[in-house]
């Protein structure tokens, strides 16, 4: 309300005053500026004249609080006021030979290359210090240096719209700018310290691009003098030692880091087969960043002597104070660099989640059978649980004996052919996520649909055949222990407590969705460990390591390599959950959080166990519904908070638009909505794939509907 009054209230001045508004602007314009201009001193301190210079920017740039000026008005009114100072400096020409004395000393003593060759850029030789010096950068910062031309320029633009203002300044005002601020000495300096900067951004990268990490990636191999980034330096110094108008040296420096960016974009291919390194791909965006620096400073060396010369030194200016505000970002650094390596493992996720997608009936049996071996295991590893927790230990080695009874559980179900139905989510998702980059045509979007019907509908029966198997083994279990030992696997106490923990009413929600979270993590260290093994090449080494083939052969060296690469990522991806599932209760408990995990398999064992132990009585009281209601609820949360963080991970690290996403999603809702049964159990017709038997579309909606109805 208060806004709106200001703006009504603007909008009242400005009726009122109407056509004395300029003169008004004139006005005033001309007392700040004599006020601003009169305290310019050629003979002050260099951080008396540094924040003067500051100050003047931020008088063209300030703007205020409340206005009714969109950005484009806004940047008018800015390119006035630069244009009114300059009227007036030529009105005032006692004033303006104190200024101009002003900015030329400054410019004189300032310290340039590192404008030319820092800002911007990333600085550190590794990634974990470039971030740690963002971070504190963004808690402190820069102290003040002399003489130094990059923290000055960063003083005088810190906003992004600066270089928008900078970008529509017109050639006249540039070129009064330049006659106000600069002289030819000045500009002669200032190129000798470009060239400095295009030595030292050649020699980084130089340093880089002749590394081991980056010559083993490169085909085909070469002595080290004939690698393009040696070249690259050699030219460069032959091209700053001539003549600057020698068009030879020009294009060959200009071909050379085409060259070099062409050799960076040959490793990130390399990398993206092979697996993924995040120190490279640091090293890979910082040579990129320079090579486009050496290309626009190099640019504006040649354009010196030509009428393009102002607008190079704007394009290069624009492009620092971009650059400046780019760097800035610790969210970009880590997006830039976690971005091929989230790929990567999102890929490698979606090979495995093929194989628990069930695409007709006979799959689905299979998946239903696997889920029932999966469900028989998870009885034993509850009944270990119990077991350790009634044991008395300590909690450390409580939740280290459980993470043990889960990761062995979970490695012999995974071998013997047996699934875990909450797993399946976060190996799923990848998959459904490398078919929505395919949305390009109606069919496409007709082939996801049906792949998110086969996807749900094996989770359906993961699910289904998990608790089809732990109930009556754990039934039975308990059945015998009673019979054996003559009392109960679990006192009538301790079964109710159990029941109100499973309570709907309760945390069970929250925990739920924090297994949900677990779950996703594992699935990213098993992602993690398989992009680990291929960029390190372990299956070669495995293959061709002397001692292992003296002692088994070469042929059973080559079968080892190949089954530890096709099984590392699940025996990761278990012992992880393991020790997630086990562990972080403990962690949490030590920090005073009182979490827990909630498994929906697991959950429903316990539920099990304290129904036999209190008898057919259970099913009468309102502890056991409100038990059975958080077990759904479980089972949901587990496999929806999985999905949805799998999911929005792989979507991130395809590029998916979110166009694309909306319309899935609004599809994906308005058919479950009209047929839920077709997402849950299968078909009555077998639908090997979609190429074979096209699903159809409701022509009222565009919606795809299932072709197997």
């Amino acid at each position: 309300m208060k806004i709106t009054l200001l703006k009504m209230w603007a909008i009242w001045r400005r009726f009122r005053r109407g056509s004395n508004l300029p003169r008004h602007q004139h006005l005033q314009y001309a007392a700040q500026v004599e006020q601003l201009m009169r305290r310019a001193n050629p003979f002050a301190s260099w951080h008396e004249r540094a924040n003067w210079m500051i100050d003047v920017t931020q008088w063209i740039r300030r703007e205020t609080r409340v206005s009714l000026l969109d950005e484009g008005a806004w940047e008018r009114v800015k390119h006035q006021r630069t244009r009114f100072l300059l009227d007036w400096l030529d009105a005032d020409r006692d004033v303006r030979r104190v200024v101009q004395a002003t900015l030329h000393k400054t410019l004189r003593e300032a310290v340039g290359p590192e404008l030319f060759a820092g800002t911007g850029l990333p600085r550190e030789p590794a990634f974990f210090s470039e971030l740690v010096v963002r971070i504190v950068r963004k808690a402190f910062p820069l102290p003040p240096a002399h003489h130094d031309l990059s923290t000055l320029f960063t003083a005088m633009f810190p906003d992004p719209s600066d270089a928008d203002w900078l970008l529509g300044l017109d050639h006249q005002t540039l070129t009064r700018l330049w006659r106000l601020c600069a002289d030819e000495g000045i500009a002669y300096g200032y190129l000798q310290q470009v060239d400095e900067a295009l030595l030292y951004l050649v020699t980084t990268i130089v340093a880089v691009g002749v590394s081991p990490a980056f010559r083993q990636r490169l085909e085909p191999k070469g002595p080290l003098q004939a690698t393009p980034f040696m070249a690259l330096r050699r030219e460069l110094e032959t091209y700053l030692q001539g003549a600057p108008d020698n068009d030879i040296a020009l294009r060959s420096v200009r071909m050379l880091i085409a060259v070099c960016q062409a050799q960076t974009d040959r490793i990130y291919a390399h990398l993206d087969e092979h697996g993924v390194s995040v120190g490279l791909v640091y090293h890979l965006q910082r040579m990129r960043a320079q090579l486009a620096r050496m290309s626009r400073l190099i640019d504006l060396r040649a354009a010196q002597n030509s009428d393009r010369g102002s607008s190079q030194a704007q394009a290069l200016l624009v492009d620092l104070i971009n650059a400046h505000h780019h760097r800035a970002s610790v969210r970009g650094l880590m997006r830039r660099s976690f971005a091929l390596l989230a790929r990567k493992m999102v890929e490698r996720n979606a090979d495995h989640g093929e194989h628990y997608i069930a695409r007709d009936r006979t799959e689905y049996r299979v998946m239903f059978q696997a889920a029932c071996i999966g469900g028989f295991f998870t009885a034993f590893t509850a009944l270990l649980k119990g077991l350790i927790a009634g044991a008395g230990l300590a909690r450390f080695f409580e939740g280290l004996f459980a993470s043990l009874n889960y990761s062995v559980s979970f490695i012999t179900m995974t071998a013997l052919g047996g699934v875990l139905a909450t797993k399946q989510p976060a190996v799923t998702a990848p998959a459904l996520a490398s078919k929505m980059g395919e949305l390009d045509t109606v069919d496409g979007l007709r082939s996801l649909m049906l792949e998110v019907a086969w996807l749900l509908r094996s989770q359906a029966a993961a699910v289904f055949g998990n608790l089809f198997a732990v109930i009556p083994t754990m039934a039975v279990i308990c059945v015998a222990y009673f019979y054996a030992a003559g009392t109960p696997l679990m006192n009538p106490a301790k079964a109710h407590a159990s029941l109100q923990s499973l309570s709907i009413l309760g945390l069970t929600p929250v925990f739920a969705a924090f297994t949900g979270v677990l779950l996703w993590l594992a699935s990213l260290a098993a992602g993690f460990a398989d992009n680990w093994f291929a960029l390190h090449r372990l299956r070669e080494a495995l293959t061709h390591h002397r001692r292992l083939v003296h002692a088994v052969g070469a042929t059973r060296a080559a079968r080892c390599g190949d089954w530890v690469e096709n099984n590392l990522a699940g025996l990761v991806g278990n012992v992880s959950l393991g020790l997630l599932l086990g562990m972080t209760p403990v962690l949490a408990g030590f920090f005073g959080l009182p979490l827990d995990v909630r498994h929906v398999t697991l959950s429903t064992a316990t539920l099990t166990e304290s129904v036999v132990t209190l008898g057919w009585l259970a099913f009468a009281g309102r502890e056991f519904w409100l038990a059975a209601a958080g077990i759904f609820l479980i089972g949901l949360l587990n496999v929806g908070v999985a999905f949805a963080c799998a999911l929005t991970l792989a979507l991130r690290a395809r590029e998916v638009p979110a166009r694309i996403r909306r319309l899935v999603f609004r599809a994906v809702l308005r058919r479950f909505t009209a047929s839920p049964h077709a997402f849950l159990f299968p078909e009555r017709q077998a639908t090997s794939a979609p190429a074979t038997q096209p699903p159809k579309v409701d022509e009222r909606d565009d919606t795809p509907q299932s072709g197997t109805r």
